[in-house]
């Protein structure tokens, strides 16, 4: 008989984890309490317009050709990814740029342009990532740290690769121009992370977008969603949409399944969580069945947690992509960066200045919009809930100064041509997405929240109870969460004593 799995929220971590157990002959079943898949990933479709909630920055795609080849296919044949030149366009305050690649000779020349002595500065911080990358992605990011002896293992290599400094000090190291040490160093608010807090240890994803490139997925990411869904139904895994979970069942350090909100009980072998940690512990786990690592106090008084954000999402009558001036991927940096991220983290306020991600996918697919039409979004950083901001009547004014800004200076005539408009503020992350304080990436990724400080991928006080996504190891970003459903793949075939035999046609399971 096979055994079974219930999987909480339709996340990326999620479809991947769903993919991999469907494919060794477990039985999948995802609850989701949206209408649609894919999480922080889900579509907005409206006007004619698709609309990608995030993410849209594509790495390391063969951890997506992986997913289709353990079920034996091949990613092609159910969605194409197309890579992006240059990776992102970096503004400064007054507008000037600065692209980025994976070409050593193009990145030479455009750094050369801001400061010459940083050239071999950067050649040296590109060979010290090195280093990072092979320990920090390739040897620990699918691997369980569940004891404190996994973490003692790899102390030492912490302590070499001095990952307790910052990323932007590891980063000031070899590079002395202060707009290139934001260039090189924006990359952990990808993950929510504070450059000046995120240990070195992410200084590789600048590593890992050269080594693989940064990709788009064409039809936008729900395409991607949604082929992950299509194998997992092909695998005779199945989605229930609109069915909210209201507690996780756990008896005698068992977890034996879910009762969702009407009071409908689903039994399973083993649960997987891919909704927010804290929010899991804190609302779907009686506290009597937690240990003081997860306990109440834990979440509510010693964890940090990522900044949110505010995303508006809008599409233009008027085509700008002639225009030359943006990227698809573009970053707008303001003239403040340590004090702004200071405001954001550390002081909770909501800053008057702001830097931004604009992203423009229409450049590259305009199949995302209606004939003649443009899509974005624009993306700003702001603190998560714990701050004492009332986004009922912070959220327009907020949303006025960023358009008016991308009118004043990136979108001439940008307000009178927008034509569909969908915002999203912290509000909508706690309450939508159920993630705690309205934190747009869960934890802080700081040293003292990674690898084995960090949610474990099984529960300590659960023994059938696993984590994926942003909240658990490794942590956020498309990398991190997929990493965490091949880490709970791994622990359940262990727990369950199964071997998978793949040939060309068929998984064969056996005992």
């Amino acid at each position: 008989m096979k055994e079974k799995v219930i999987i909480i929220g339709s996340g990326f971590g999620a479809l991947g984890a769903a993919a991999r157990l469907a494919a060794r002959g477990y039985q999948v079943e995802i609850f989701e309490k949206r209408d649609k898949p894919g999480g922080r990933a889900y579509v907005y479709e409206q006007d004619g317009f698709k609309f990608d909630g995030g993410p849209t920055v594509i790495t390391a795609p063969f951890m997506f050709d992986d997913i289709f080849a353990a079920a034996g296919r091949k990613r092609e044949e159910y969605v194409e990814f197309a890579p992006l030149d240059p990776f992102y366009r970096i503004f400064d305050h007054t507008g000037r740029s600065f692209d980025y690649n994976d070409d050593e000779a193009f990145i030479d020349g455009q750094i050369r342009e801001w400061n010459p002595a940083d050239a071999d500065g950067y050649s040296r911080f590109m060979e010290s990532t090195r280093a990072i990358f092979q320990k920090g992605f390739v040897e620990l990011a699918d691997q369980p740290f569940l004891s404190v002896g996994d973490m003692l293992k790899v102390a030492p290599d912490l302590i070499r690769l001095q990952s307790h400094k910052s990323v932007y000090n590891y980063v000031a190291q070899f590079i002395d121009n202060e707009f290139l040490r934001r260039c090189f160093t924006f990359h952990p608010l990808l993950i929510g992370g504070n450059p000046f807090d995120s240990s070195s240890i992410y200084a590789m994803i600048h590593y890992l977008e050269r080594e693989w490139g940064i990709h788009y997925v064409m039809g936008g990411t729900g395409a991607l969603v949604h082929a992950l869904v299509r194998l997992i139904e092909e695998l005779g895994g199945r989605i229930h949409y609109n069915t909210e979970v209201a507690e996780i069942i756990v008896d005698n350090r068992r977890a034996k399944g879910i009762r969702l909100g009407d009071g409908t009980i689903y039994a399973a072998d083993h649960v997987i969580s891919n909704a927010d940690v804290a929010w899991t512990y804190l609302n779907l786990i009686p506290g009597r069945a937690r240990g003081l690592r997860n306990s109440d106090f834990r979440y509510n008084n010693l964890t940090r947690y990522s900044m949110s954000l505010v995303v508006i999402y809008f599409g233009t009558k008027k085509l700008y992509r002639h225009e030359g001036k943006l990227a698809h991927h573009n970053i707008i940096l303001s003239e403040r960066y340590r004090g702004l991220l200071a405001d954001i983290f550390d002081k909770k306020v909501l800053p008057r200045d702001f830097s931004l991600y604009l992203h423009m996918p229409t450049l590259t697919d305009p199949s995302i919009a209606p004939d003649g039409h443009e899509g974005f979004y624009v993306l700003s950083p702001v603190p998560h809930l714990g701050a004492e901001v009332d986004w009922a009547t912070a959220a327009k004014p907020y949303r006025d100064a960023i358009m008016q800004f991308l009118e004043d200076n990136y979108l001439p005539d940008l307000q009178a041509n927008i034509v569909s408009e969908h915002m999203i503020d912290p509000v909508h992350f706690r309450d939508t997405l159920n993630s705690h304080m309205g934190a747009a990436f869960s934890i802080e990724p700081v040293l003292t929240q990674s690898a084995w400080f960090r949610p474990h991928n099984r529960s300590e006080d659960i023994d059938n109870l696993y984590f994926v996504g942003a909240g658990t190891h490794p942590g956020a970003g498309l990398p991190g969460v997929l990493s965490s459903s091949k880490i709970a793949e791994d622990l359940i075939v262990a727990a369950s004593g199964l071997q998978t035999v793949v040939d060309n046609e068929h998984l064969a399971l056996s005992y």
